[in-house]
């Protein structure tokens, strides 16, 4: 087993035993290593962003949050070529681009034999120009969403006027290759969509913000006509 194999199958080890820790020693012999290789590939894993963490002691060990991560999907080599093209192809001044380029390189490293060739050959064909996009507006506003907390943001409108605002983010919003975060203004008492690349500034606070509906708050502007894309409508069909 290769190194890229064994470190999907101690997540799927670790997924399986949760919320049971699991001991190196334990893992080594599932995997026919050494203890210290298995002990290199967790710290590998936990740098990489994989929700493991180490229990010290008597009964400790490895562990993971299944709620965390993701069981095993299984996708045809054209399924995963055409995911990895349009993850490496995400504009990066859209949020959660640097997440995108992570799930691509996480899915061509788990791709083998004729399909990670293929999937290869076609990201050495996508190409994009460097963005000078504000990488800490662009985390604060994904992190506000994740977290449903209200965001302190400063902006600057298409006159170039400067204010100071608190808004509670509802979702996003793109248009003519631009992206637009839909919020309910605390300032201005009423809905309004700020451009990302307008946001001059941008922290997260840790006061909680109140649900708002996006096609409630674009009701009567000039996205009232949004709709939801395809691929993302099934997701909220999800229980």
């Amino acid at each position: 087993m290769n190194r890229t194999a064994r470190l999907y199958a101690l997540v799927e080890e670790l997924r399986a035993a949760a919320p049971r820790p699991v001991t190196v020693s334990a893992l080594a012999a599932r995997f026919e290593v050494s203890a210290r290789t298995v002990q290199r590939d967790l710290q590998a894993l936990m740098e990489s962003g994989v929700p493991v963490r180490t229990t010290p002691g008597r009964g400790g060990g490895w562990s993971i949050d299944p709620r965390m991560t993701l069981p095993p999907i299984h996708l045809t080599a054209d399924e995963a070529a055409a995911l990895t093209a349009a993850l490496a192809a995400a504009d990066a001044r859209a949020p959660y681009a640097g997440a995108a380029r992570t799930a691509a390189q996480k899915i061509a490293a788990a791709m083998t034999g004729p399909a990670a060739t293929a999937a290869r050959h076609l990201a050495e064909r996508i190409v994009t120009l460097p963005s000078s996009a504000d990488t800490a507006v662009r985390t604060a506003v994904e992190r506000a969403l994740s977290t449903r907390t209200a965001l302190r943001l400063s902006y600057a409108d298409a006159a170039g006027r400067h204010s100071e605002r608190v808004v509670e983010p509802a979702g996003l919003l793109t248009a003519d290759g631009r992206w637009y975060l839909i919020a309910w203004c605390r300032t201005r008492q009423a809905g309004r969509g700020f451009r990302l690349d307008r946001i001059t500034a941008a922290a997260t606070t840790s006061e909680q913000a109140e649900p708002h509906d996006v096609g409630a708050l674009l009701r009567g502007s000039a996205g009232a006509d949004a709709v939801r894309p395809t691929t993302l409508a099934a997701l909220g069909r999800l229980p």
